[in-house]
C-alpha cells in the first residue's frame, strides 16, 4: 500500500498507525464527539475501526489519514476519504477531537484530501460527504469546502444528507 503524506501550514495527514490506537480511543470515548458518527468506541472497537480505515486504502486506493497538529505533534483526529460498496461516491470525511474544535482543522484537512483525490483521479466527477441532518457543525464544514446539499439517502441504518462538489465547482473555487 502506498499511502502518501500530505501537509498544510498547520497539519500533517499521515497514514494511520498502530501507535494511534490509544489516542483515537481517548477521542472516541467522548460522547459529545461521538454522537454523530457512532460511538463511543472502546479500544477493541477502535482497533477494528482503524483496520477498516487501512482496508479502505488497500481495497479502494483511498482512505483516511491521521491528522497531526504540526506545532505540537499531537494527533488531533482523522480526515481523508472513504468509499465502500453501495456508497454514494468517494466521500471526504473529517473527525477532529473536541479539544481541537473551532480551529478550522476539519476544513483544512478535508480540503487537502479532496484536492489530492481530484488530482489522483482525473476521471472523478465529484466528491461527496455523508452527514446526519442534525450534525450542523459538519454541514458547515461541507459548505466551507464548497459542497451543497444534493439529496438524502438511507445509509448505515438512517437517513443521511449527501453533500457534493463537482470537479468543475472545485476547480472554479480556486
Amino acid at each position: 500500500m502506498n499511502i502518501p503524506t500530505l501537509t498544510t501550514g498547520r497539519l500533517t495527514l499521515r497514514p494511520v498507525a498502530r501507535d494511534d490506537l490509544d489516542t483515537y480511543t481517548e477521542i472516541w470515548v467522548d460522547e459529545e464527539f461521538a454522537r454523530h458518527i457512532g460511538g463511543p468506541l472502546d479500544g477493541h472497537s477502535m482497533w477494528h475501526n482503524l483496520a477498516g480505515n487501512l482496508g479502505c486504502w488497500a481495497l479502494e486506493g483511498v482512505g483516511p489519514w491521521s491528522v497531526i497538529e504540526n506545532e505540537t505533534g499531537h494527533l488531533v483526529g482523522r480526515a481523508g476519504l472513504w468509499v465502500e460498496p453501495g456508497w454514494p461516491g468517494i466521500e471526504a470525511v473529517w473527525f477532529v477531537g473536541r479539544s481541537w474544535w473551532g480551529r478550522g482543522y476539519a476544513t483544512e484537512a478535508a480540503n487537502i484530501a479532496a484536492a489530492w483525490v481530484f488530482t489522483q483521479r482525473p476521471e472523478l466527477p465529484e466528491v461527496v460527504s455523508v452527514i446526519r441532518p442534525e450534525n450542523t457543525a459538519s454541514i458547515k464544514v461541507a459548505q466551507r469546502l464548497g459542497m451543497r446539499y444534493d439529496r438524502s439517502e438511507h445509509l448505515h441504518g438512517g437517513d443521511k444528507g449527501i453533500y457534493m462538489i463537482s470537479r468543475a465547482a472545485w476547480v472554479a473555487r480556486g
